[in-house]
């Protein structure tokens, strides 16, 4: 049987991230399309993500795998949100490794070659609001959430006690959260007012009078 070029099924895939039918259609020359695909897979070309979904593998690779474009088609429909997002908008800190989306399905963890996706439900009245499509590359559009909703879903979705008083508010920013006061101003109020309709939270509104 004939060996798979891989520097023709790298230029008819395009990108480091690709599931089953581009595969299949960057195959189809060759005969036995599964059989080459397990051979790929045992080479170690190409990775498995999950069912479906693969990248190449480390010696076959040409550019960083876009794990934000993979944490979107791993499981859906969902968006990037809580600390993740938070750190991509540049809010914290700490760099995080572990992508949380959320997601309007049941909650889902995914370890994978190429690291840890993990997936919170969130009810369906609350997710669509404030997701924001953001171009990593002219390759990677992502569905993300505006650092607004990124703060609303990690506020609502973890065991943050009840913000009794303005102060205890203010601390959650600047210490659970690490949250500089001077990025404060990068939150948009009135979003995050309009958010705060869908979600109802008392914890919200409390940081909104800090912000």
């Amino acid at each position: 049987m004939s060996k798979v070029n891989i520097l023709q099924l790298r230029k008819a895939i395009g990108r480091e991230e690709f599931d089953h039918t581009l595969l299949s259609s960057a195959l189809s020359s060759y005969l036995a399309v599964d059989q080459k695909i397990n051979e790929l897979l045992k080479s170690g070309t190409i990775d498995r993500v999950k069912k479906g979904l693969y990248v190449f593998g480390p010696e076959s690779r040409q550019a960083p795998i876009c794990k934000e474009s993979l944490a979107n088609l791993i499981y859906g429909p969902s968006c990037i949100s809580m600390e993740y997002a938070l750190s991509f908008h540049g809010l914290i800190p700490e760099r995080v490794e572990t992508i949380t989306s959320v997601t309007p399905k049941r909650d889902k963890e995914f370890n994978t070659p190429v690291g840890r996706f993990t997936y919170r439900y969130l009810n369906a009245a609350k997710y669509p609001h404030g997701i924001e499509q953001q171009w990593i590359d002219k390759l990677h559009p992502i569905l993300i959430a505006s650092p607004e909703k990124a703060l609303c879903d990690y506020v609502v979705l973890n065991d943050v006690p009840e913000f009794t008083i303005t102060s205890s508010a203010k601390a959650f920013l600047l210490q659970d959260l690490r949250i500089g006061q001077e990025s404060w101003a990068r939150f948009d109020v009135k979003k995050l007012l309009r958010l705060n309709a869908h979600y109802n939270s008392q914890n919200i509104a409390r940081i909104l009078e800090v912000l």
